[in-house]
């Protein structure tokens, strides 16, 4: 953000009340300007007509239409940024992820105002959710199934054939990291990844109670068996392992085989799971033997990481500029040198799909 050009915001939601506690802790940053709320969606579609807002913060629940419904009318009519408020529920992570689907770009849990938690740390995560969204580019029906034309890949094609299997049943381990805009990114590459013999694991930069309908979610998503990955778990071909919220994920080696590592040590660039901690892990005990993935995302959390892989012999991916919600973390990466390939989200699972094929 500039402070030549404040985020101008409305804010959606039934209760007056939360209203006003997103409009005082929005408006404490000088390069936002809270141009007003709404508490149903009639409302905010008259005032989004009349203010133009830059981003909207939208609640779930609301009488006379609920907001999934009208975030889907929005995206077709009036596509813009727009930041859900979710219940820290199952059924509101559920609705949370059929939010991004449509073209949400980022989602904060809900705390009613007057909450006895400390409310500081939360009020910057709205801050900058908002912020970023202003920023962001929504990838909603960008994604279309075609048959998808991939650049060169020979450099690629020559490091993936150097590495070898990780175990004679794994071919390799492929590390996933995602942040805003993860879940849709993820829906994409699952759905096209064809690659069953190898195994998945995944850091994504999200609150502790989303964590297992995102898996869930994964799951529905993949031919893969996806599930949140337990202490020193065996990893197996065909499967995924998801990082729990609020432990970092590691990959470790325990005699012949490999298997999850969950630790609650410090966060790295403010998060755990941090894909730094996953990727360094991969790095240690699969080198050559795996894939770095580096989706959509704010900050720079995974960037080193997929630097240290690449060093370590590793084919490393990350997503580009055009298909990313926000190209912050693998923007970094490519910064760094840490991509051996910059490619759009669909081409992504159909490189893998064709380097893993010609490996085999």
């Amino acid at each position: 953000m500039t402070n030549t050009h404040p985020c101008r915001v409305l804010i959606v939601d039934d209760s007056l009340s939360m209203c006003k506690f997103l409009e005082k802790v929005l408006s404490s940053d000088p390069e936002v300007e809270v141009v007003g709320y709404a508490l149903d969606a009639y409302e905010a579609r008259d005032k989004i007509k009349v203010y133009k807002p830059d981003v909207l913060t939208l609640d779930i629940e609301m009488p006379k239409m609920d907001g999934l419904t009208f975030l889907r009318n929005l995206m077709r009519l009036h596509p813009m940024p727009v930041v859900m408020i979710s219940s820290l529920t199952a059924a509101g992570a559920a609705v949370t992820f059929d939010a991004l689907n449509e073209g949400a770009v980022d989602f904060m849990v809900k705390r009613h105002p007057g909450s006895k938690d400390d409310l500081s740390d939360y009020a910057q995560g709205i801050i900058a959710r908002v912020k970023n969204a202003a920023t962001a580019k929504s990838t909603f029906n960008r994604i279309t199934k075609r048959v998808v034309a991939l650049p060169d890949l020979s450099d690629v094609r020559t490091k993936f054939k150097g590495g070898v299997k990780l175990t004679p049943e794994i071919s390799r381990i492929i590390a996933i990291g995602s942040s805003t805009g993860g879940p849709d990114a993820l829906r994409h590459l699952l759905e096209g990844l064809d690659v069953s013999s190898c195994a998945l694991m995944f850091a994504q930069h999200m609150p502790k109670n989303f964590m297992a309908p995102f898996a869930e979610r994964l799951n529905t998503w993949s031919e893969f068996d996806i599930k949140l990955a337990t202490p020193f778990e065996t990893i197996q071909a065909g499967c995924g392992y998801v990082a729990p919220g609020d432990q970092h994920l590691e990959l470790v080696k325990q005699g012949q085989e490999f298997c999850c590592k969950l630790t609650v040590t410090e966060k790295v660039e403010g998060h755990r799971p941090s894909v730094d901690v996953l990727y360094n892990s991969v790095a240690k005990y699969a080198a050559n033997r795996s894939v770095g993935v580096l989706l959509t995302g704010m900050g720079e959390d995974g960037a080193r990481g997929l630097t240290t892989l690449r060093e370590t012999g590793a084919l490393t991916i990350v997503q580009d500029e055009k298909s990313s919600a926000v190209w912050g973390m693998p923007g970094k990466a490519v910064k760094l040198g840490g991509a051996d390939a910059t490619l759009g989200l669909q081409q992504i699972s159909a490189a893998l799909n064709t380097v893993i094929a010609e490996a085999a």
